[in-house]
């Protein structure tokens, strides 16, 4: 397979990759740009791997690890694409526009997080992979893996519950 064969079959599933990890349409298409640029360059070697596509979403990953803008990190939006787009199974009827408020909250919760535990769960509930293999993408152990994922989830639980208490004081 050709690079330009790779790049178009993949770009969307890579795009849709690194706005989940960024939480932001453009800096996910900086991004993706960057990683494609410098896989284009490399590709003889990616070509070769096992699973290229794979070698490519952990450029990604690093990528936004290391990015290094500084008004990236301070500017991360809830724009484009929404969790509520990527499936609830929740089941039940409910108003959509519920739905997206919780979303965009969701997103707004995930961007105060630091870039390695939100990526630590893009990786683990997003991506569907095992804290052993996020843990050898990350260059960590499964126990910093485990530790990350725990103070983002506490992070977050914290966050929910004081919007909850807001949205309380702001009804009575």
């Amino acid at each position: 397979m050709t690079f330009e064969q790779f790049a178009t079959a993949r770009l969307p599933s890579l795009l849709r990759y690194a706005v989940v990890l960024t939480g932001d349409r453009e800096l996910a298409q900086d991004v993706v740009q960057e990683v494609l640029a410098r896989a284009q360059i490399r590709w003889r070697k990616i070509s070769d791997a096992d699973s290229p596509e794979a070698y490519v979403r952990r450029m990604v990953l690093n990528e936004y690890l290391s990015w290094r803008r500084s008004w990236a990190a301070r500017n991360i939006h809830a724009v484009g694409e929404r969790l509520a787009d990527l499936d609830d199974l929740r089941g039940g009827v409910r108003d959509h526009a519920d739905h997206v408020v919780e979303a965009d909250a969701l997103w707004n919760r995930l961007a105060t997080l630091p870039r390695k535990q939100r990526a630590v769960l893009v990786l683990r509930y997003y991506e569907q992979i095992d804290d052993i293999q996020i843990a050898d993408l990350l260059g960590c152990s499964p126990a910093t893996v485990r530790s990350h994922a725990s103070r983002a989830l506490k992070t977050l639980r914290l966050s929910s519950e004081h919007q909850t208490r807001i949205h309380a004081e702001e009804k009575s």
